[in-house]
Order: C-alpha cells, then structure tokens, then sequence
C-alpha cells in the first residue's frame, strides 16, 4: 500500500498541483476585474476555476498522502476560496418580485440565440411554436430561418431582416428611440407591445464577446443610453449577452440599466457544440444569456430550455405584472 501511494504521488502529484495551482492563480486573478477588462476575462469562467479546484482536492484527498496532498488542499482552497466569492453575489442578489403560477396577466417569453449554423432549424422553428410563447427574442437569425419563423407563426415582426428578432403574437408598434452618434456597434432589436395596463417596450440585443473588450462595452453604453429614454417600470430586455452574472462588467452594468435580471446562474452555451476540436462539454459551462425586466413585472418562473441544433440553450421566462395596491 505504500508503494502504491509513492507511485500515486509522483504520478498524479505534479500535474494536480499543476492544475490547482492554475486554477487558484486564474481566480485570484480575475478580482482585478473590477479595475481592468482584461482580467475581467478570467471572472467570466470563474465556475471553470472552482470545479477545477474541488475535483483537485478531492482526487488528493482520496489517493494521495504527505506533502503533495498538502500541496494541492492548499492550492485547491485558494482557487475555491477566490472563485466562490466572484460566484457568491450573483446567489445571494434580488431577482425582483415574484408572482405564483396561477398569477393573471402572464406574458410568456423566449430567448434563445438560434445560430447562424442552426443544425435542424426546422426542428428549432417547432419547439418554439409548440411552446406557445407571447413573444420570442431570437439572435443569429438568417433569413431562411425568418422566412421558416414567418411561415409557421404567421406572425410579422416589427423589422423582418435584422439579426435580432422580436417576434410576437401580440401586435407590435414601433418603438422610437434617440439617434446616437458614431457608428451602430452591434445588433439591437426594439418594439413596443400593448396589453391591458398600456403599453411596455421590449428590447432585445446581441453583444460580443469579452475579448472584445472595447466593442463590448460600447454596446453596453449604447444600451444603457437606450434605456434612459425608456419607462423602465414595465421595460423588458433580453438577449445574448456574452457576459456571465460574475464578472465585475456585467455587475456594474446590471446596476446602472435600472432593470432586475431575472434569471440566476442560468447556464445556457455551449449546447454540446465542440469548443476545441474533438471536445464536447457534456453541460454548459457559461451562463451568457439573461432577461431582465423592470419592477412592474414579477417573476413567475425563469427555465433553461432543451438542447436544439443551436450552440445555445433557450431560455424560457414567464413574468407577470405586479399586484398594485
């Protein structure tokens, strides 16, 4: 038994020390998000660095002795501990009010990033109308899967060949918002729906990746800008927004739109596309799509939808409006 310990040791000690020490490095690390995007980067996959860290200590614990196992705990609960505190607010935040099943006035809503590479677009096209959604904020759509979209619902969006769609079964009315100066930099869908409180605007977005930092961030403030000339109180955004609840961007952001992001830790890409050739995560590892929505609107429930043909999974939420007194 001791000579299988020492083996055990020098083979599997050097690389579990390897990788919880890369793991407690990119943790630590990614707290100087909160002054610089590119460290903001690693906060994205903070959830990669604390399994990294659990399944290290717990490998050590089981098969290893001495000072590698001592090694690897201290490594390993550095990465935990650094990781579960830029996880720990988005757990512990307001997801807003929230309203039972059987609440009137429900207003059911689909977000879902369809993929310009949509491998059963037919399939995808059925799901959502099975699904019988009042309205349905789609990102990456190409115009053959528009002109499907049309054909099976009937329904006949505000704008028909942007890649941002807000498609609905209720009657869309457009939604002016201010000019901005400079160049549009990036997909921006808006609308404005009636119901029987009055009418409410509908934003939807697709945003691009963290690495690109500086397009990014100019989306965001363009958004934020979008909203500020928005009533809020019943305001409803959803999109891809290649921004995951821990990073300090997307905090900061999150405050400064004056809406509640009603999803939490919702995992949604990839949907068991390869990452890295030959490599399939078997769940998703990054939550990058949300919905929010103003105070006026309570939370009935907010679900992951299932795998389809795109890289995403859907997200499924249904609001309704908030009792007044």
């Amino acid at each position: 038994m001791g000579l299988a310990r020492l083996v055990l040791s020098i083979l599997l000690g050097p690389p579990l020390c390897l990788v919880a020490a890369i793991c407690a490095l990119a943790a630590v690390a990614a707290h100087q998000g909160r002054h610089s995007l590119q460290f903001d980067i690693l906060a994205h996959f903070a959830p990669i660095w604390l399994a990294g860290a659990v399944v290290c200590a717990l490998v050590a614990g089981l098969l290893l002795r001495g000072l590698s196992l001592w090694m690897i705990l201290a490594l390993a609960g550095v990465g935990l501990v650094a990781a579960g505190s830029l996880m720990l607010p988005e757990f512990t935040r307001s997801t807003g009010p929230h309203a039972p099943a059987g609440h009137p006035g429900q207003l059911k809503i689909i977000q879902f990033n369809v993929w310009d590479r949509d491998t059963d677009p037919t399939r995808t096209v059925d799901w959502i109308v099975a699904q019988r959604p009042d309205i349905v904020i789609l990102e990456e759509t190409t115009p053959a899967f528009r002109r499907l979209m049309e054909a099976k619902t009937g329904w006949r969006p505000a704008c028909r060949d942007c890649e941002v769609m807000i498609y609905s079964r209720l009657p869309p009315r457009p939604l002016p918002v201010p000019s901005l100066e400079g160049p549009s930099p990036g997909p921006l869908a808006h609308v404005a729906f009636d119901d029987a409180l009055g009418s409410f605007p509908v934003v939807g977005v697709h945003y691009a990746w963290p690495t690109d930092a500086d397009d990014q961030q100019k989306q965001e403030t363009r958004l934020a800008a979008v909203l500020d000339t928005l009533p809020r109180d019943r305001a409803i955004l959803a999109g891809d927004f290649n921004s995951t609840p821990w990073s300090y961007s997307r905090r900061r952001w999150d405050a400064r739109f004056g809406l509640i992001r009603r999803d939490r830790a919702l995992f949604s890409w990839p949907a068991g596309t390869s990452i890295w050739p030959h490599v399939t995560p078997p769940v998703p590892i990054l939550a990058i799509d949300h919905v929010y929505a103003g105070p006026g609107w309570a939370t009935v429930s907010v679900e992951r939808g299932p795998k389809l043909g795109s890289d995403h999974y859907p997200v499924v939420a249904i609001l309704a409006p908030v009792a007044r007194p």
